[in-house]
């Protein structure tokens, strides 16, 4: 390889690393966090494993389509009845862990008390 060769190597190397080196480094500083406390109502606090739903269901928009991925997001869109109360356990968490118990795959809860907690 000749001295011109490596140096347009290195360039490149240089602003590959530039470009893709931060997302690389901070890729798993953006998944929220581990578990989130979401209001239940009157039947309990749902202790949300995020991390554990992050691994399985790898398209974050399968559930962040009705809401934003912000902290808050979810109760706010109930708030401002963009979302109605018991849109996302009925048709998104309950439709996707029936699905994988019909399938006979490893799924969350399907019953209210397994996620409620008072």
């Amino acid at each position: 390889m000749t001295i011109k060769n490596s140096k347009a190597l290195l360039i490149c190397c240089i602003i590959t690393g530039l470009f893709f080196g931060p997302a690389i480094l901070f890729a798993d500083q953006n998944q929220g966090r581990k578990e989130i406390s979401l209001y239940g109502g009157k039947s309990g606090t749902i202790l949300f494993p995020h991390h554990t739903h992050q691994k399985s269901v790898t398209d974050c928009q399968v559930c962040h389509l009705s809401f934003a991925q912000k902290e808050g997001a979810l109760e706010a869109a109930k708030k401002s009845e963009a979302l109605k109360k018991k849109y996302v356990m009925n048709k998104i968490c309950l439709k996707c862990h029936r699905a994988l118990k019909k399938a006979g795959e490893k799924s969350g809860p399907t019953s209210c008390k397994k996620c409620h907690t008072k």
